[in-house]
């Protein structure tokens, strides 16, 4: 069934959206034969009030729905379809409807492997993941707005994790806007774009007529971009006060877009969340690995068009197994010296991406656009997969720490211990382990500030919520919910209560002020300054906020 004419059935709109939908739908008549004022050219609000959201965009009218204050606009599209003949092409804007489309739910996501089916009890538990459909008509925006009233608000567009393989727009709870928009005054969206092969799959070594396919993904992102420039004062926002943000994978396409001339001047701010990112495939590797991918398929290169017909299942299965004669098994250890692997990602393609972002300068296409950096304490390594990750013994530490770091490991152990005196073996590996995704962060922020640019801000979040006896620590996503505001509607993921919400109003907040303003400083918190070149300035976020100045220079300078 086409789903240009059909809601997508969510566990999210099943379980609990359905009712709001259908309550919003029945106040606001019948969408498809509502009579909307005269068109003006250009996008914008046409009707608003009394349960009525109806706006304007390029390709033509869409209907949402209001609740507490905020308008909600769910599945618009953002480009045509990328299956068939638009597979590994560039995004195409989207096709114009007549008639008014209905926007209550979410639009379907990039065909991908969550992995789902692998994820633990516990990860269930706090991540409470939302099903989602699966299509490559899933170029879409989701949009939270306090108004529709022509202001110029802030506007915050959140980039999903899960690498460049995994995830949506509407993946998690805690990446509902509408709690965010409320707080701050500001208009949130978040969206889908192309992932894994279908986003990143270099077949320019092949066919010409595919020399951006290694990159489309990205390109994707960037027509969002352009359709926010395009459309979102017809949802209250500015135009010219767009702020990036994403965790993770997410952290690591801000990173990216930062390198991008498509991109320059269609983001003023950018956040980076446990993703700094400062590599890139070269187009030698990218090309061996759709070399690997093609004889897998059997496909010659004079047939290539006959990828673009293919079923996704079959695409899927012939990366796989690519990227697993790309790559030799891992040995069970980690290693941070291991060369970056194989995989589906962003391509320095010289053109669409020149070079690698922040490797080891950063870029100066995107040199006045501020930032903020920052990741949490444990990142991967938490236990909460992994219960008999705690009676890890000081001889598994001493192993591992040695596999890691030869030569070294007395050394680093020692390092870490003296930072967290009286700590549990586990928690020593799991800050040793996420200590390169630390280093990631402070060299993005400390290339910013050689760069004499835009200020760069670095935080460590380092809250481990009071869950499964304290197994999650300062988990990978652990702040989602707080800059969202959303700490106590996620209480799988925070605790909830009083201490959540506090540190909430603390994050939400400097997060909103940057999105105004370019600095996240605020009345609620410490001064935050910037990272200088002279002094690695970091804020904490717990239950007790502070600034501190390299918190973590010793144990970093023993893993160097």
């Amino acid at each position: 069934m086409d789903d240009r004419h059909a809601p997508t059935v969510t566990r999210r709109t099943l379980l609990g959206g359905a009712v709001t939908a259908l309550g919003a739908a029945s106040a606001l008549g019948t969408p498809t034969g509502a009579r909307a004022a005269p068109a003006s050219p250009g996008a914008g609000a046409i009707l608003s009030g009394a349960g009525q959201s109806v706006v304007k965009t390029t390709a033509g009218l869409v209907q949402g729905y209001a609740r507490d204050g905020i308008h909600r606009f769910k599945g618009v599209p953002y480009g045509d379809d990328t299956g068939g003949a638009n597979r590994f092409m560039p995004p195409a804007p989207p096709k114009p409807w007549s008639g008014i489309r209905s926007s209550l739910s979410y639009g379907l996501v990039a065909p991908q492997d969550k992995g789902n089916g692998r994820l633990s009890d516990e990860h269930a538990f706090i991540f409470q993941w939302n099903d989602s459909v699966e299509g490559e008509y899933c170029l879409r925006v989701n949009v939270w707005t306090p108004g529709l009233d022509g202001r110029q608000r802030p506007v915050m567009v959140w980039l999903h994790g899960g690498g460049f393989a995994a995830g949506s727009g509407n993946d998690l709870p805690a990446f509902d806007g509408h709690n965010l928009a409320r707080r701050g005054d500001v208009v949130v969206v978040t969206l889908n774009h192309r992932l894994n092969l279908l986003g990143f799959l270099d077949l320019s070594g092949i066919d010409p007529a595919f020399a951006r396919s290694g990159n489309v993904g990205m390109l994707d992102i960037v027509a969002a971009l352009e359709w926010v420039r395009d459309n979102i004062a017809g949802f209250g926002g500015d135009p010219g006060r767009v702020t990036i943000f994403g965790q993770s994978g997410g952290g690591a396409k801000v990173s990216t877009l930062m390198a991008m001339p498509a991109a320059r001047g269609l983001f003023h701010r950018a956040i980076v969340q446990s993703g700094s990112f400062s590599s890139a495939q070269t187009p030698e590797r990218s090309r061996h690995l759709a070399d690997l991918m093609m004889r897998e398929l059997g496909v010659a290169a004079g047939d290539v068009r006959r990828l673009q017909t293919l079923p996704y299942a079959q695409l899927r299965a012939a990366g796989e197994a690519a990227l697993r004669r790309a790559n030799p098994p891992a040995d069970g250890g980690f290693d941070p010296r291991r060369r970056p692997r194989f995989g589906f990602g962003p391509v320095a393609d010289g053109s669409v991406l020149p070079s690698a972002p922040f490797a080891p300068d950063a870029p100066s296409v995107s040199a006045a656009v501020p930032m903020i950096v920052g990741t949490t304490l444990n990142e991967f390594e938490t236990g909460i997969a992994r219960p008999d990750f705690e009676a890890m013994t000081e001889a598994t530490l001493a192993e591992r720490a040695e596999h890691s770091y030869p030569g070294r490991g007395a050394a680093v152990v020692a390092a870490f211990r003296a930072a967290a005196p009286g700590a549990k073996p586990c928690d020593i590996w799991s800050r040793i382990a996420t200590a390169p995704v630390r280093r990631a962060a402070i060299d993005q922020t400390a290339a910013k500030a050689r760069q004499g640019g835009a200020p760069a801000w670095n935080y460590l979040f380092t809250r481990t919520p009071p869950l499964l006896d304290g197994r999650p620590r300062a988990y990978h996503c652990a702040e989602i919910p707080f800059v969202f505001a959303n700490a106590n509607r996620c209480p799988t993921m925070t605790g909830g209560g009083a201490p959540a919400a506090a540190l909430e109003a603390i994050m939400a907040d400097a997060w909103i002020a940057f999105a105004q303003s370019g600095n996240p400083n605020h009345p609620g918190m410490p001064r935050w300054d910037p990272v200088s070149t002279t002094a690695h300035a970091t804020m904490i976020f717990d239950d007790h906020t502070r600034q501190e100045i390299a918190p973590d220079a010793a144990e970093q300078a023993a893993l160097a």
